[in-house]
């Protein structure tokens, strides 16, 4: 199938323009953006231009910041094309409701990706964690702001998620492997004073067992990175680490130290798998808990930002 990828930026040229490459099932077609491009794909720099001038592309991938996705995303749709959509699916959930609803209307396929989820070790922890009674929960996920999102002024603003934009991927692993939902009961949200969105916060989270559950994200960890989930059950620990790339149960370890390794490969191939069959996914269960943490965050005003 022909896709055009919209959004030529960091993540875009890491990990879509390679997994696309090495798909069996995908062609990259077209590009559309205002400042990227890939070399021997056809460019633009309008999105209704390239549908217009294109209809052999069925799918359009969008890996734009959140706040203008649910325009190009609509656009597509009502031009008939199926929609993939890069973490989170959009700014906000009601966005997200519209875009399935225009779907399921137009009988096409809409996969809101979370691409944590296809790390290597997250099947194995939620098959371990089925029979288990857990007593506890940990996320802690610290990373260096200026090493993975230099001079992106969006995620600043309004809309851009702040922690959560690394955050959520986390929860969208705890989401996946847990076999009850969970959701907030309170926050701290640490905001540098001429930021719109955290650098850094705590969450609580109620869990139906009566599991102890919290998070901790910061993105001011300088020197070795940490996305570690640690759980303990009336069967033994299991620490999912690396952002689940490894997996520690009871001490023993599995899988390699590899974060992004085969991820999005396995999205496009469950791209493939849900166009083929007119599915769509849109779980927004780790979008929900971002939007929770801050409806009921304290806030909490921190040291400027200075990239």
């Amino acid at each position: 199938m022909k896709v055009a990828l919209v959004g030529i930026g960091k993540i875009a040229v890491d990990q879509h323009v390679p997994a696309i490459a090495a798909s069996p099932d995908w062609e990259l077609a077209a590009t559309v953006s205002r400042h990227g491009a890939v070399d021997g794909v056809e460019a633009y720099t309008d999105l209704s231009a390239c549908l217009a001038a294109r209809p052999d592309i069925r799918v359009v991938s969008l890996c734009l910041p959140p706040v203008p996705r649910f325009d190009y995303a609509m656009q597509a749709l009502n031009a008939g094309r199926h929609v993939m959509l890069e973490k989170p699916p959009g700014a906000t959930l009601g966005e997200c409701h519209a875009l399935e609803a225009a779907a399921r209307s137009a009988g096409l396929t809409l996969y809101a990706t979370w691409h944590s989820r296809q790390a290597d070790m997250v099947a194995a922890a939620k098959e371990w964690l089925a029979d288990k009674a857990l007593q506890s929960l940990q996320i802690t996920w610290k990373e260096d702001v200026r090493r993975w999102h230099p001079g992106q002024a969006w995620i600043w603003e309004s809309g851009g998620l702040g922690v959560f934009d690394p955050g959520i991927n986390a929860l969208s692993i705890v989401t996946e492997i847990l076999p009850v939902d969970i959701h907030v009961t309170g926050a701290t949200l640490e905001i540098p004073e001429n930021c719109q969105t955290p650098i850094a916060a705590r969450i609580a989270f109620h869990h139906p067992g009566g599991a102890d559950v919290t998070a901790d994200f910061d993105w001011r960890r300088e020197g070795d990175q940490t996305w570690e989930i640690e759980a303990v059950t009336d069967g033994g620990a299991l620490t999912l680490a690396d952002g689940g790339a490894v997996m520690r149960v009871n001490g023993e370890s599995s899988g390699d130290t590899a974060p992004l390794g085969g991820e999005y490969p396995r999205l496009y191939a469950q791209m493939a798998q849900l166009v083929s069959r007119g599915g769509i996914d849109m779980d927004l269960r780790p979008m929900t808990l971002v939007t929770d943490a801050l409806a009921l965050g304290r806030r909490i005003a921190t040291d400027r930002f200075e990239d």
